[in-house]
């Protein structure tokens, strides 16, 4: 009968053993998302005095290779990364960076108007502003960066009228994915803060023209 129990312990612990990896390989996987701010911050009185209102493209935005998955990438030390297990981006990192930034300028500058490339719609583009994002990624419990290359273009002849390389870099609140997301949403705004100053003096200048 000893014999008998310990034989039917023994099949109970193999079957626990054999559902262990499966119960691991069944954690759920976790969604994240960037987000706009959510108030303007410029100063929309003087903007509107400067001219009519402008319409405005945001793109294409270029993001690097490593980047272009759904993962999300958390840097280890200057020369390795790490992709995430269970942690994904909801949508592209590249166009969920473009959006945002759609976003971001519309509550800075409600005086113009943005659109997304590809450019579609009834509305002409005035003004185009293209991004290269160099670098975007950061350790968990650590800082998040965020190097970016950028220009604004007159679409009517395709003059370029600035450009800038922007560095920019926030600590997360906390060592999880969620910290780090929220700490690229805020890169992401100051860069959006940086666009929205350089449209408001373009646009003045176009006023006084």
């Amino acid at each position: 009968m000893l014999h008998s129990f310990h034989k039917m312990t023994g099949c109970i612990i193999g079957l626990l053993l054999m559902g262990l990896p499966a119960c691991v390989g069944s954690a759920p996987t976790r969604f994240y998302i960037l987000s706009p701010i959510e108030g303007g911050g410029l100063d929309t009185q003087g903007k509107a005095a400067a001219g009519p209102r402008a319409t405005i493209g945001i793109g294409p935005v270029a993001f690097p290779a490593y980047l272009d998955r759904q993962q999300i990438v958390t840097r280890v030390t200057n020369n390795e990364l790490h992709l995430s297990g269970f942690e994904e981006w909801a949508e592209p990192l590249k166009d969920n960076v473009a959006r945002v930034l759609v976003e971001d300028l519309s509550a800075l500058l409600p005086a113009d108007s943005f659109t997304v490339f590809p450019f579609r719609g009834p509305d002409r583009v005035d003004w185009q502003v293209k991004v290269e994002i160099i670098r975007l990624d950061g350790m968990l419990g650590g800082n998040a960066l965020l190097l970016a290359q950028w220009s604004i273009y007159a679409q009517e002849n395709n003059e370029r009228l600035m450009e800038k390389k922007s560095r920019f870099s926030q600590p997360t609140a906390g060592p999880d994915y969620g910290d780090l997301a929220a700490a690229y949403s805020r890169v992401v705004e100051a860069l959006s803060r940086e666009l929205a100053g350089a449209i408001q003096s373009l646009s003045r200048q176009r006023g006084q023209r």
